[in-house]
């Protein structure tokens, strides 16, 4: 026997109804369409960020660590 929440939660789950609304599904689509038009910039900005800065750091250490020890 199962104990704690988790079958509680499942219970839950399983016997609540569903929203049946098939018209607010129209409009999530299009706000699902109109995100999904723009791109994926938001991972782009945070990939050109991280790519910048391991490359100052690379140069960082290099002109600052390696160059002076000759």
């Amino acid at each position: 026997m199962r104990s704690g929440v988790l079958p509680w939660i499942e219970h839950r789950m399983i016997s609540e109804p569903q929203d049946d609304n098939t018209s607010r599904s129209g409009d999530d689509q299009r706000n699902v369409d109109e995100v999904v038009s723009k791109g994926p910039s938001g991972a782009l900005a945070l990939a050109v960020t991280a790519v910048v800065l391991v490359l100052a750091m690379w140069l960082a250490f290099y002109f600052l660590v390696f160059l002076p020890r000759g």
